[in-house]
């Protein structure tokens, strides 16, 4: 059984704006609430979530995540009404992308070997 894997990135510059992972992240700081949150439940550190939401934030016209600073309520972090439309626009594209290739690769799947279990 083979199994396509289609990463689609969207690059501004240098900077990779969107991809897989950081979409991931989206949902997660989504979900969690927090960046530090976020970032565990990926299994990846403070710093390295903190750098990819600068980058995403500085790669749109508007930033895509905004934070709440602390205090007697706690701080937080949440998607910005741009940001949850950048990651749903994300999602469907790949999603599409992934219906228009899955046939052609259906067929080129058929001339894969046949894998050997060790």
């Amino acid at each position: 059984m083979y199994r396509l894997d289609l990463k689609i990135r969207l690059h501004n510059g240098s900077d990779i704006a969107l991809g897989p992972g950081k979409a991931d992240l989206l949902e997660a700081i989504a979900e969690q609430g927090s960046i530090s949150a976020a970032a565990r439940v990926m299994g990846m550190s403070y710093r390295r979530a903190w750098l990819l939401v600068e980058t995403m934030n500085r790669s749109f016209r508007q930033p895509l995540v905004s934070t709440l600073a602390g205090g007697k309520h706690g701080g937080g972090t949440q998607l910005t009404e741009n940001g949850a439309q950048v990651l749903l626009r994300y999602r469907a594209v790949c999603a599409q992308a992934q219906a228009v290739v899955q046939s052609q690769c259906d067929e080129l799947a058929k001339l894969l070997a046949e894998v050997v279990a060790d």
